[in-house]
């Protein structure tokens, strides 16, 4: 199994494959990992994807990994949603980067990650036809709600946010452009896998349930391809049954 680093154009990343087993028509997973977090916190998920004959990119967010600036966690959380943003727009970056480099000729590709990465995993579903697959660990597709939630907190703590109410309405329609809640129809009855800890007080659980519960209709018909793992345990880390599962999901359907 390789592990390299690489360098695609802004965007560093680790790219992980095994070369007797993955070819140029091997299924690709982009993984995209949680705030604060950076690539090679995830690689036991690209472990299991290879062994399963997935190719997988690991790439560092803005404003994380590699790409960190040194910022604090007040002064990060403060740019959640642009590097929510960029990284929506990098793994459309990222696909282009696979056509071009002739390592997506059938074209099986599936999106998945963890926290801010699930999250970024649903904004690209919303504008990405092209995602075959998903796995959404700890995400929400409920953009507008989580900022407001993120916000008040904020205020809450005693911080004042430094953007003007023009700013935040003109932010607010951004978010509800990506907000695969207000948007439900662009799910396309892809296979997705969703996994969230009922106590989870990160990103709430609640939300992206009823999301999951308000669009199991349109799944009628494949049914099978719409799955939400509830952990009642856990709080905001992925166990190692929710690792296997989204991992298992990923392969399967991009076989």
């Amino acid at each position: 199994m390789k592990v390299q680093q690489e360098q695609w154009g802004k965007i560093p990343l680790l790219h992980i494959y095994d070369e007797e087993t993955v070819t140029s028509a091997s299924p690709v997973v982009i993984f995209l990992h949680g705030f604060m977090s950076a690539s090679e916190h995830n690689l036991h998920y690209a472990y299991k994807l290879v062994e399963r004959g997935v190719r997988v990119l690991l790439p560092d967010a803005y404003l994380h990994g590699e790409r960190d600036e040194g910022l604090d966690e007040v002064q990060l959380s403060l740019r959640f949603w642009e590097v929510i943003l960029t990284s929506i727009e990098e793994v459309d970056f990222l696909h282009k980067q696979l056509i071009e480099k002739g390592l997506l000729p059938e074209g099986k590709i599936g999106l998945a990650g963890t926290s801010m990465g699930g999250i970024v995993t649903l904004g690209c579903l919303r504008v990405y036809p092209w995602i075959q697959t998903a796995s959404v660990m700890m995400g929400s597709p409920c953009y507008v709600e989580l900022s407001k939630a993120q916000m008040a907190q904020f205020e809450e703590r005693g911080f004042k946010i430094p953007i003007s109410d023009e700013e935040l309405q003109k932010m607010e329609q951004t978010l509800s452009y990506f907000d695969m809640s207000k948007h439900p129809e662009s799910m396309a009855n892809r296979p997705v896998l969703f996994w969230h800890g009922k106590k989870d007080h990160m990103v709430p659980f609640a939300p992206t349930y009823q999301f999951y519960e308000s669009i199991q209709a349109d799944y009628a018909d494949n049914p099978e391809d719409l799955v939400f793992i509830v952990d009642k345990q856990a709080g905001h880390k992925v166990s190692r049954p929710g690792m296997i599962a989204a991992t298992k999901w990923l392969a399967d359907h991009l076989a």
